[in-house]
């Protein structure tokens, strides 16, 4: 029962993340010619749907391959956090100390989803499931704070 509605959640949380861009709302809105950052801050919010997609369900059998892949995406994203923050560093004013207040509430949901990763290498085929499923939410709600901060610093921060 709780594997069907982890399954259900995860999937209608994909679904609405890919059925929110709609293709026709780009065309028309997209600019004449799309900024560098702009079209980096695209193809970042696009690599961090699709992983989320992607995350399958892990047999306890591929543990060892889920925490390989679990664990690059966090350093990726914490190479996205660290651009981001030297960002906000070369910014003025009062967005830059909002912005720290905002990184930093995402930093930490990445330490977070860190432990999740730290728990499943040691996790046993009894307790698997849970923490699959404590790591699933927890890099959801990374993947939507990073791209809240990341669409906020667009907003208030100039590229």
């Amino acid at each position: 029962m709780r594997h069907t509605i982890l399954v259900t959640t995860l999937l209608g949380a994909a679904a609405l993340a890919v059925g929110c861009t709609s293709k026709e709302v780009k065309a028309a809105v997209a600019p004449k010619q799309a900024e560098p950052s702009a079209v980096h801050l695209e193809k970042a919010k696009a690599e961090s749907k699709q992983a989320a997609h992607e995350m399958r369900d892990y047999a306890y059998a591929e543990k060892a391959e889920f925490v390989v892949k679990m664990k690059k995406e966090l350093v990726s994203i914490q190479d996205e956090l660290d651009q981001l923050g030297a960002k906000v560093e070369s910014a003025g004013g009062s967005a830059k100390a909002d912005a720290k207040v905002k990184l930093a509430a995402v930093r930490e949901k990445w330490a977070q989803a860190k432990k999740q990763v730290d728990r499943a290498e040691t996790a046993t085929a009894s307790d698997w499931d849970d923490v699959k499923s404590g790591f699933k939410q927890s890099y959801v709600d990374l993947n939507d704070s990073f791209d809240k901060i990341r669409q906020w610093l667009s907003d208030k921060i100039a590229p």
